[in-house]
């Protein structure tokens, strides 16, 4: 247990060793200045802008703002959607035809919201060519595009007595060119380096050392698109079993990598949000936050796991192995579970289903919370962010004073936004639940009955309604009811939130800034730092304490 404490311990020190310098990076880039790349990366993004038709300057109100994004992920929803249906020849050396019009849907719908749900395994339905132009592409600018909708909001609060919230074109092309990108590179050259496997080849057969028998081996060009989906928090496998397949995620090192790619971007967003707004505590205070509830889960899943598991007279107590892979053990299977819930990542390298229950309870409640601990890239902070304008507003009614933050009064149309960003996730992993368990089909979905069962179901449908990807496994969720109903889920729960945030940027930035004065609530202290992790724990507490009492607290007492 004590070398499980001390790995962990030291890959949050790296996290925030890297976090720091990487968002005062990302700060200087989106304010326009010039960086290292700039001499690599200029001329390509003016060459972009010249492509678009756009200039650097341009400016947008959030309405052309919210637009921009609708109309820009519509045209990926039908671009993956088409790729997907008809599927050629080209890139495609195993010949697989085109999928299902609804599994279709419903994987376009998942890639273009940054979920990365699949109802498929990559390597018996995709083709090198889907995979690389369809799905790769979508993890980039799927999470530029939720960096870029924080940027608006972060403005928001910047800007003063103004009418716009910047330019989703320039946005959209600048954390693609000089964050994404470059990152993606490193990343991928290092999953190279271990073995992950970066082919455009056909796949391998191979005999078995032992007994002689024929094995098919997938390839492709896997490394690639592992880089991004990491990086960009949307954790969509190349292969089926996703890192938990040793041609995805081969070594101690390539885990390591991983692991840290999935909550890198999303800390250090938190760093460039202090000094974008000129006030590095308040970034530091959210950073603080998001740490304890993460440290708190991953304590959480790491004892139930270390200690959960069945124990049989005359052998060694281990914990629970079931579903992890030995390489990776405990500690690495419990810290990437709760990076991958927290950070809407999705990806696995060890089978959520077969945690114990205690452990897929704080599994389900991390993505439950919001996403906004650590969160997806963009929309984990600007989710942040909305509970924290909700704690100052809490907090404002309680001294009966008009609630403020960073210098903007919190009025009644910021209020309705926040609600929207906070309630619209829960409401549709509910609603998704419900319905699928009231039908009589459901039964056939399921690998288990009882308890478990349900928890199937309802990590499922919070998976998809928290842009998460991630499942329990045991739900058989390729069928026309749930690649229709989930697409809707996860492109409602990712875009009404979204043009909430945007809009809440633009109605910031029109007000005037307010002097802070002696009764102003400050917000950059340890009393709301506590307030506002009470705010959040209740709010995910009255929302899904039912449903978890269904689920995962009732199959930890049946399964005793």
């Amino acid at each position: 247990m004590s070398n499980i404490v001390l790995q962990d311990i030291f890959l949050l020190l790296i996290l925030i060793g890297l976090s720091i310098p990487l968002g005062r990076y990302i700060d200087r880039v989106m304010s326009g200045q010039r960086v290292f790349l700039s001499r690599l990366f200029a001329p390509l993004e003016k060459g972009a802008y010249r492509l678009m038709g756009i200039r650097a300057d341009e400016e947008m109100s959030a309405k052309k703002y919210a637009l921009s994004v609708l109309v820009f992920s519509l045209t990926g929803l039908i671009a993956v959607w088409l790729l997907m249906v008809l599927q050629g020849s080209l890139l495609n050396p195993e010949g697989f035809s085109g999928t299902s019009w609804h599994l279709a849907f419903n994987t376009a719908a998942s890639f273009v919201s940054n979920t990365n749900w699949q109802a498929y395994s990559g390597e018996t339905t995709l083709s090198y060519l889907t995979q690389a132009l369809g799905l790769t592409v979508q993890n980039f600018v799927s999470a530029a595009s939720g960096i870029a909708v924080l940027y608006a909001l972060i403005r928001g609060f910047v800007r003063k007595e103004r009418n716009t919230v910047g330019s989703f074109w320039v946005d959209l092309t600048r954390i693609t060119l000089y964050v994404l990108l470059p990152l993606s590179f490193i990343v991928a050259i290092l999953l190279v380096s271990q073995g992950v496997v970066q082919s455009l080849g056909a796949y391998h057969t191979v005999s078995a050392l032992e007994s002689g028998a024929q094995q098919m081996l997938p390839m492709g060009p896997a490394a690639s698109q592992i880089a991004i989906k990491q990086l960009g928090t949307n954790g969509g496998g190349f292969f089926g079993a996703n890192s938990a397949y040793p041609f995805e995620n081969p070594t101690v090192m390539s885990n390591i990598v991983e692991m840290l790619s999935i909550l890198l971007i999303p800390s250090a967003l938190c760093v460039s949000f202090g000094r974008a707004v000129k006030n590095r505590r308040q970034g530091t205070v959210l950073y603080v936050v998001m740490m304890l509830l993460f440290v708190g889960a991953l304590i959480g899943i790491t004892l139930s796991e270390a200690n959960g598991g069945i124990t049989l007279s005359g052998v060694a107590a281990n914990g629970n192995l079931e579903g992890k892979e030995v390489i990776h053990g405990i500690g690495a299977s419990s810290f990437w579970g709760a990076a991958t819930t927290a950070a809407s990542n999705g990806s696995v390298n060890a089978m959520h289903g077969s945690f114990t229950p205690l452990g897929g309870l704080l599994l389900l409640f991390l993505m439950q919370l919001g996403e906004i601990v650590f969160g997806g890239v963009g929309s984990g902070l600007y989710g942040m962010l909305a509970f924290v304008l909700l704690t100052v507003f809490i907090a404002g009614l309680m001294v009966g004073r008009t609630p403020e933050y960073l210098g903007k009064k919190v009025e009644p149309y910021d209020m309705k936004m926040v609600c929207l960003v906070i309630l619209i996730p829960p409401l549709l992993s509910l609603l998704g639940t419900a319905v699928a368990v009231m039908l009589p089909a459901v039964h056939g979905w399921l690998t288990n009955s009882g308890a478990h069962g349900f928890s199937e179901v309802l990590y499922a449908f919070t998976s998809m309604a928290n842009n998460n990807g991630s499942a329990f496994g045991g739900y058989h969720a390729n069928n026309v009811f749930t690649n229709v109903l989930g697409g809707a889920i996860m492109l409602f729960s990712r875009f009404v939130p979204m043009v909430a945030v945007v809009f809440l940027g633009g109605n910031l930035a029109k007000k005037r800034q307010v002097a802070a004065s002696d009764g102003t609530l400050a917000t950059d202290n340890a009393m709301f730092t506590g307030l506002l992790i009470g705010v959040i724990l209740i709010i995910g507490a009255l929302s899904f304490l039912p449903t978890l009492s269904l689920g995962p607290i009732a199959d930890y007492f049946t399964t005793r």
